[in-house]
């Protein structure tokens, strides 16, 4: 059995969370293939994507004993939240803070990324009991935003959603965050041609840049 702490190092092992936000569930599931291919071992599907549910399920099936972390997106409530972890999710997500998803979750050893933005809000995201605080939207506020909040709170562990690139990762590990939220950098790839191939390739890339920003 996976433990909670186990899963929890699929993302700050890797240092990599990707969010998977795509038109359909066919798309989404060949994205998160082609991801996984490229070493990514934390990944949450939006609950926007159709068939959402199903998705999890499917890639729950194929690598939850592969040490894979297969999450949902956008858990906005309690009721979401036990839907998505009776369909295989080990890891929820949200942009918000919802005290009631985080209990569900918590209650059933899943792993916790709760969205926040100002100090007030990661404060009480952390103390209600969430495991990573997401960032969001990060492409509004930047590393030196991150490097100036971990000033009173070093202890935020906080993963930037929004607007992450291989070209800019190190200036968020410099700036103190655990993980970061991967999009469309990895995501859309193939949107060009339908290559997947190029998928795989962009998660390896930017699973590299973050290597290298964390030595």
């Amino acid at each position: 059995m996976v433990t909670k702490f186990n899963a929890l190092e699929s993302i700050t092992g890797t240092g990599a969370l990707l969010i998977v936000r795509l038109e359909s569930a066919e798309e989404a599931l060949a994205v998160s293939e082609a991801a996984i291919e490229g070493g990514i071992r934390a990944l949450e599907i939006t609950l926007s994507v159709p068939g959402a549910l199903e998705v999890i399920n499917k890639l729950a099936e194929r690598y939850g004993d592969d040490g894979i972390l297969v999450g949902a997106g956008t858990v906005l409530d309690e009721h979401s939240a036990y839907e998505c972890l009776s369909a295989g999710a080990r890891l929820l997500v949200s942009p918000n803070l919802n005290p009631a998803m985080l209990t569900t979750a918590n209650r059933y050893q899943a792993v916790t990324v709760s969205g926040a933005y100002t100090p007030t809000e990661i404060v009480d995201t952390m103390q209600a009991g969430a495991d990573i605080v997401k960032l969001f939207p990060a492409e509004f506020v930047g590393p030196s935003y991150v490097r100036t909040v971990r000033a009173p709170l070093p202890q935020a562990p906080l993963m930037p959603a929004g607007g992450v690139t291989a070209d800019n990762v190190k200036e968020w590990f410099d700036a103190g965050v655990v993980a970061v939220g991967v999009g469309s950098f990895v995501t859309k790839a193939a949107r060009a041609d339908g290559n997947y191939r190029h998928v795989t390739d962009a998660a390896t890339t930017m699973l590299r840049a973050i290597e290298g920003a964390r030595a």
